[in-house]
């Protein structure tokens, strides 16, 4: 895993989303085409934000959808389609996005997508971690093990609490329980994974992942068995990084 600290989120999600799209043109390059995941959440505004304005032929790059809720409405505020499609794919000329609808049958859009990202390697996934470790939607204890490539998720408290606090709903109630995720084993077949994770609140967790054993108790340790993965962080995040605990 190789570790990239930054003064603030500005240049953290500046210089992550040029390494990202040096990666895509790597691969178009070779190959005349790339995939990739995208994330959503708050650790990825400024990550996107430069990614529109990266010099990369769109037409020949296909999407995947990481996460979304089940039963939330794509106009919902919280909806990481609209998410994704307000902040990215309104933004450029990609070939095709392959999006999570939450309003389908959730076993039949996991099946669906399953088949689909199936005949894709993954050149660059851009995801981030969450402040209980989770990787997409695997909260802890993350489910290693899966051969699945879209699973549903069970949300746990201390998830649902960080979608209120970064203020996507009015309350915990509105918070839905469950969710569909890529899985821990599909995102590592990622060829290049960029994850970024800014602000204070994600120190421990960066330190965790980064200090303790490869657990599915703090999924983002998994990352570490990765060969090409790159941990964007701010001043924030990186405030424990020499802590042991």
């Amino acid at each position: 895993m190789q570790i990239k600290k930054y003064s603030n989120k500005e240049l953290m999600g500046r210089e992550a989303a040029h390494t990202g799209a040096e990666k895509i043109r790597t691969a178009i390059n070779s190959k005349d085409s790339a995939s990739i995941i995208l994330a959503t959440g708050v650790s990825q505004f400024e990550l996107l934000e430069h990614l529109v304005k990266e010099d990369i032929d769109w037409s020949n790059v296909t999407g995947f959808h990481l996460d979304e809720y089940i039963d939330i409405d794509e106009t919902h505020p919280a909806s990481f389609r609209k998410y994704l499609k307000e902040r990215f794919v309104n933004k450029v000329k990609i070939k095709q996005f392959h999006f999570i609808n939450g309003n389908n049958v959730p076993e039949k859009e996991c099946s669906r997508l399953g088949e689909i990202i199936s005949d894709h390697k993954i050149d660059v996934a851009f995801i981030g971690i969450g402040e209980n470790g989770h990787l997409a939607f695997n909260d802890p204890p993350a489910d290693f093990e899966t051969e699945q490539p879209y699973i549903i998720a069970n949300l746990d408290e201390i998830c649902r609490m960080q979608q209120l606090g970064e203020g996507w709903f009015p309350n915990l109630e509105n918070v839905p329980n469950k969710a569909i995720s890529m899985s821990i084993k599909q995102i590592l077949k990622s060829k290049t994974i960029i994850c970024t994770v800014p602000d204070e609140r994600k120190a421990r967790v960066v330190s965790r992942t980064l200090n303790e054993e490869i657990s599915p108790l703090i999924p983002a340790t998994i990352l570490k068995t990765h060969s090409d993965t790159f941990l964007f962080l701010d001043e924030g995040s990186a405030s424990l990084i020499n802590n042991k605990g």
